[in-house]
């Protein structure tokens, strides 16, 4: 059993779970919403994409595999410990993933990651959905921080968190594992109140 808090919750257990994940809109005709089965085959196409089998560790293996990802998913949201998006244009053509993960209600703090589909690269389409989340997270939702990291060599991601208002805050020396061996990671934050700067 828990120590009970010394101070409230910045977002009271059971706020979020009481109502289904929500769908959200960014600019330029992009619509986020919850993963559905049918998107499994382009679920797990995309980690066959270099840049992301390399960026992202975690790799599905199979079309079932992805639907249990997608069990999860849910899992996550109804015991809010995080949240997974489809980033689609319109509804329909996925263009990219973004999440919300280790969700910490009482301090109001929650991780963000993404990736974007080759085809859908250069458009702005990341920083767009980025900028959505985040704009969620820290308004309606009532988190007070967000945060990402990714490797120092991974520019393309350094920009989209820049463009979506997540501040470079330091360098985490040697602290993840790619194919090609230990990578620095940057770290990004976003507090209540930041702008994006795109």
């Amino acid at each position: 059993m828990r120590a009970p808090l010394s101070t409230p919750p910045a977002i009271p257990a059971g706020r979020l779970a009481a109502g289904p994940q929500p769908t959200l809109a960014a600019p330029g005709g992009l619509l986020l919403r919850p993963w559905e089965t049918g998107d499994a085959p382009v679920f797990l196409a995309a980690y066959q994409d270099p840049a992301i089998r390399h960026w992202h560790t975690r790799q599905p293996a199979s079309e079932d595999q992805v639907r249990d990802w997608f069990a999860r998913y849910r899992e996550d949201w109804a015991q809010e410990t995080g949240a997974s998006w489809a980033v689609t244009r319109d509804g329909g053509e996925v263009l990219g993933r973004i999440a919300l993960g280790s969700m910490n209600l009482d301090d109001g703090v929650a991780g963000c990651g993404y990736w974007v589909l080759p085809a859908a690269r250069g458009t702005g389409v990341a920083p767009r959905a980025l900028t959505a989340v985040a704009g969620w997270a820290l308004g309606e939702a009532g988190f007070h921080r967000l945060h990402l990291d990714h490797s120092t060599r991974n520019h393309a991601s350094c920009r989209v968190a820049v463009k979506a208002g997540f501040l470079l805050e330091g360098t985490k020396r040697s602290d993840a594992v790619h194919a090609d061996g230990r990578h620095d990671m940057h770290l990004h934050a976003r507090i209540r109140g930041d702008q994006p700067s795109a």
